[in-house]
């Protein structure tokens, strides 16, 4: 029953920092303006296939990346604190000035010409699973508890989230078109900021989750509460 815990509520923790930081239905405005010379049959088929990749992309940030970096000697709480501050900052651009995070992303997507070609670059990296998104994963899985009985329910929770977020990016892609017709410019830069606020909440939890486990061993026993 602990394990199923564990598992769900990781997966709360991750969908709301990856749907986030992926932006589905901001980016499907710009998806629909890269393929809109192709069919409706070819703008699903690599919409799913962006979001294939970007699956793969998510999956390898989130259960390999905290290792590699701490196989450099950086320790948990750093790499809890380090990327706790950098989804924090992320989210706070997007929450001030979505319109130069939208410059930024069509400017990725410039020559992209909606080819099949361009389905894992630039269409999955760097704009949609770019290193924002790598970066909070890298987060997410930093944050993972230290005792190795809990960490396969956490990254497994991990994972079908981002397999949900990797869904909605299929769904959403393929369906730009009416993605643009339901809500425009106006109403996705509201969803960007939403989403935005959201993610700036658990890069602060997150590096607090860090410096608490880095100055606890730095504070005398006596001065500790007992349920600490």
């Amino acid at each position: 029953m602990w394990l199923f815990s564990s598992a769900i509520n990781s997966f709360l923790i991750a969908l709301p920092a990856l749907f986030s930081i992926v932006n589905p239905i901001g980016i499907a405005l710009i998806y629909h303006q890269v393929t809109a010379g192709n069919t409706r049959a070819e703008r699903s088929a690599l919409a799913w296939r962006v979001a294939a990749y970007s699956l793969g992309v998510m999956l390898v940030s989130l259960w390999v990346g905290a290792t590699l970096i701490g196989f450099f000697g950086v320790s948990l709480a750093a790499l809890r604190i380090a990327g706790g501050l950098v989804v924090a900052v992320k989210a706070w651009e997007m929450l001030s000035a979505p319109e130069q995070s939208e410059g930024r992303k069509q400017e990725q997507a410039s020559n992209a010409t909606g080819s099949s070609a361009d389905a894992f670059f630039p269409l999955t990296m760097p704009l949609t699973t770019g290193p924002g998104t790598i970066s909070v994963a890298i987060a997410l899985s930093a944050n993972r508890p230290k005792d190795t009985l809990d960490i396969i329910p956490y990254l497994s929770g991990m994972s079908v989230a981002a397999m949900a977020v990797a869904l909605l990016i299929g769904f959403f892609y393929a369906s730009a078109d009416r993605v643009v017709l339901l809500l425009g410019q106006a109403g996705s830069r509201v969803v960007t900021r939403m989403s935005a606020f959201l993610l700036l909440c658990i890069g602060v939890q997150i590096c607090l989750t860090g410096m608490q486990e880095a100055l606890i061993p730095l504070i005398p026993a006596r001065f500790m509460p007992s349920n600490v």
